[in-house]
């Protein structure tokens, strides 16, 4: 199941790697990602993988959230159907 995953926060060395890192312990593929830093303000928006995941969809978004948290991060992440539905014109 592919799924959107957002990161924003204030920018330093080591988000990306950081973010990759928790998605490999969880055998989370990243498909397609984009990042950018506007005015200080580090954001990325990814689109991944999760059907290989080693642990529930709510588990992961669970430790997402978690690790975002710790880390001074708002990080989220949909499934792409739900994601998809709800920008819909």
């Amino acid at each position: 199941m592919r799924a959107v995953m957002t990161v924003i926060g204030p920018d330093r060395v080591g988000i990306i790697a950081g973010v990759s890192g928790l998605l490999a312990e969880k055998n989370v593929n990243i498909l397609d990602l984009s990042q950018t830093i506007m005015g200080g303000i580090f954001t990325m928006m990814l689109l991944v993988d999760t059907a290989g995941a080693n642990c529930s969809f709510e588990a992961l978004r669970d430790a997402i959230d978690a690790w975002g948290g710790e880390n001074g991060l708002s990080m989220r992440i949909q499934r792409e159907d739900t994601f998809s539905a709800m920008h819909r014109i």
